[in-house]
């Protein structure tokens, strides 16, 4: 991949140029290609690969939600984790969330499971890996892409302050291994995947701590009610 080549936010473009130009993601690149030309499919499309950085430019972005990988049936994939097209029937862990905002905030839950609202607020919907091949769950991890989503949270971390992580499950707890919690608000908890969600994700609240932390921070809190599409 080469900088020049990337449809990308341009104050994103202006943060990740470099790392666009490095051999890994030149590496990460040819794979992609190769795949392609070898018939498999990949989500999501290729103009939304970077669609998290898409719809909020660096400087507005306020929370991070860590997701692990895109998900892998036809249609699904959006670019932002735990999103899906409104179309398309809500995920699990996505029911899961749902039922921890109501549970939180007395919000009803969405009858779609597009995210989009969330992210023009300032909630960057990132996943570790941003690609992944049809009905292969991880099939792309360890590819190069869990170098570039580290670098934009460093990125995150290091130039901006008072920003929130949500790290639901192991993989994104260790994910953000690195952030600060001195200029930063971290949220931990188990996962939403109904393997995980009784575990503490469940009565977790951290819609409600995510909008305390803004308010006390002079910052314009989040509406979490997802617009009827």
């Amino acid at each position: 991949m080469h900088s020049n080549d990337i449809q990308l936010e341009a104050t994103w473009k202006t943060k990740l140029c470099d790392e666009f130009n490095k051999s890994y993601m030149q590496t990460l690149k040819h794979f992609l290609i190769q795949e392609k030309k070898a018939g498999k499919k990949i989500y999501p499309k290729g103009e939304n690969y970077f669609r998290a950085l898409n719809l909020i430019p660096f400087e507005q972005v306020k929370v991070v939600i860590l997701g692990q990988d895109p998900y892998h049936g036809p249609q699904q994939a959006t670019g932002l984790s735990f999103s899906v097209p409104p179309h398309i029937s809500i995920p699990p862990s996505l029911i899961n969330i749902y039922m921890e905002l109501q549970n939180d905030l007395g919000i009803e839950p969405a009858t779609h499971g597009c995210l989009d609202s969330w992210a023009t607020q300032g909630v960057l919907l990132l996943n570790s890996v941003l690609t992944v091949e049809h009905k292969q769950a991880a099939s792309h991890q360890g590819k190069g892409w869990e170098q570039f989503t580290d670098y934009i949270i460093q990125t995150l971390e290091r130039e901006q302050e008072h920003l929130i992580f949500i790290l639901w499950g192991n993989y994104a707890q260790k994910k953000g291994k690195f952030i600060n919690e001195k200029n930063h608000l971290i949220i931990r908890s188990p996962h939403p995947s109904p393997l995980a969600a009784h575990r503490g994700f469940f009565g977790s609240k951290p819609f409600s701590q995510v909008n305390q932390y803004l308010k006390k921070h002079n910052k314009k809190q989040i509406i979490w009610n997802i617009p009827h599409e």
